[in-house]
């Protein structure tokens, strides 16, 4: 399980997307693309994370690539997704094959640490009715990871986090797509 860093080519992936087609990230060369491996479909923090970036998605350029990885079958994932109108490509890794081939870790300690790092996001997600629909150990220690990937399909950063709400920030993410 190899994390990726800086100047690493982009990871090779090819998986179903909530919307019927395939995402293909060697058809991505030539623009920058934001990678997101989240967790599982009704993880509390992820809906938070894609609702957040929604409120900002007019802030990005209008070709920004933006690409979340879920743990979960697609068909689960495209329901729960429906609600957020995500505009950029939600796709699912129904074998966890992806997430283990670029270092995706999980950590007991990282779950436990997300609602005393960010007690108002925990409270926000509770409110908004996110809960999750799995008491599976395995999918709820997932840690997320952020990865920028250049127009020439190398990594630019790899950012993975210390806990469930651990993220690059939303600024960084624009910036990124806006060539900076």
């Amino acid at each position: 399980m190899t994390r990726l860093k800086k100047g690493d080519p982009a990871p090779e992936i090819s998986l179903p997307a909530i919307d019927g087609s395939t995402f293909e990230m060697s058809s991505m060369k030539g623009r920058r693309v934001i990678l997101t491996f989240f967790r599982f479909s009704s993880c509390p923090f992820c809906n938070i994370r894609v609702n957040r970036i929604m409120k900002r998605w007019g802030e990005f350029p209008d070709d920004a690539v933006m690409v979340g990885v879920f743990d979960a079958e697609v068909s689960d994932l495209a329901k729960r997704m429906a609600k957020h109108e995500p505009k950029f490509t939600i796709v699912a890794d129904e074998s966890y094959e992806t997430f283990l081939e670029n270092g995706v870790s999980k950590s007991m300690a990282g779950l436990m640490l997300a609602p005393l790092r960010a007690p108002l996001t925990t409270l926000e997600a509770m409110l908004r009715g996110y809960v999750p629909m799995t008491m599976s150990m395995s999918k709820l220690s997932t840690m997320p990871v952020d990865i920028l990937i250049d127009e020439d399909g190398k990594v630019v950063e790899a950012h993975y986090c210390r806990d469930t709400v651990d993220h690059l920030p939303i600024d960084r993410l624009v910036s990124f797509a806006k060539g900076n």
